[in-house]
């Protein structure tokens, strides 16, 4: 899996700092798929790129792999951050997650959820229906550390002016993204990133994504699906989606085997982004298995006629 995300993140780098974030994408989408399409596995993206009507890679039902077992699902972001990696920006990472054939969750038409996520210390101690206020103090007593101290992670949005105002009058810290709520999430288990908590509203497949990531990280996270308007409602309630329903990681992806890997594109608080040299590239990335509770980062030295084997645009 790392070789997937590898080939996405060397493609997407290219294109940093270039101002074209669907170009990123699309490179990142041909990489991850050329090389997926290796895998000895027999694979169903549940969290793909889209419908097949929209997305000709990585739509949402393709089978990937070599067609051989195990049978798994998968979810794929190639960017995560493509307005961060459009603009050169920290924080934009290619990440995947596999897991046993119908564990995972499938948002369907459901695009957004409120979502809070936590590390490993901090498992047990939030809850998604809670006030921020609320969360911060609870968070603040099993971490034994002070609202002040505490860093919450929320997406620039003008739908959480209101969140940054409670969060910031409850007295703890807000830090801001812009784009990239998979690696928020990732940030709430990894030691000294400054993150404590996740909160707000985003993307419901970036929290299919993340829960795959904290099941082997030992955090939480925990959402309810949000519609942008009664009419979605509506439509995904005739689904048989839940508005009402807490999903739990647990929930998010239901299996204690599944696997995670993310490679930067551009810097980040835990791994540095591709770097070009005159032998290749070079590239860190976080891999994850929630069965054995391993974490492992990974540094990478790509020789630059290698590359062409598993990317485009050479």
């Amino acid at each position: 899996m790392i070789r997937v995300t590898e080939a996405a993140a060397v493609s997407a780098a290219r294109w940093s700092g270039r101002g074209d974030k669907n170009a990123a994408d699309g490179a990142a989408v041909d990489a991850m798929r050329f090389v997926l399409g290796a895998v000895a596995m027999d694979g169903v993206v549940v969290i793909g790129e889209g419908e097949k009507d929209q997305a000709p890679m990585l739509y949402n039902g393709e089978r990937i792999g070599d067609g051989h077992p195990p049978e798994v699902d998968i979810a794929v972001d190639p960017v995560d951050g493509t307005s961060l990696t459009a603009s050169g920006r920290n924080g934009a990472l290619s990440v995947i997650a596999l897991a046993e054939r119908g564990s995972m969750f499938n948002p369907g038409p459901c695009v957004y959820m409120m979502k809070v996520a936590v590390g490993p210390r901090g498992r047990g101690a939030v809850d998604v229906n809670a006030s921020a206020t609320d969360n911060l103090k609870e968070l603040s007593k099993r971490l034994k550390k002070p609202i002040q101290e505490l860093g919450v992670v929320v997406l620039d949005r003008p739908r959480h002016d209101d969140l940054v105002l409670e969060i910031r009058e409850a007295g703890a810290r807000v830090l801001s993204i812009t784009d990239g709520d998979v690696a928020g999430a990732i940030a709430t288990g990894w030691p000294n990133s400054g993150a404590d908590m996740l909160l707000g509203i985003g993307g419901t497949p970036e929290g299919v994504i993340a829960a795959a990531a904290l099941q082997g990280l030992g955090g939480e996270i925990q959402g309810v699906l949000h519609a942008r308007s009664p009419e979605e409602q509506k439509a995904a309630e005739a689904l048989g989606y839940d508005f009402s329903r807490v999903l739990t990681t647990d929930d998010l992806v239901a299996s204690d085997n599944c696997f995670f890997s993310a490679t930067a594109i551009t810097d980040g608080d835990f791994l540095r982004g591709v770097r070009f040299t005159e032998f290749g590239a070079t590239t860190q990335s976080l891999v994850v298995r929630s069965r054995s509770g391993t974490v492992r980062t990974i540094e990478t030295f790509h020789r630059h006629d290698k590359l062409q084997e598993f990317t485009t645009g050479l």
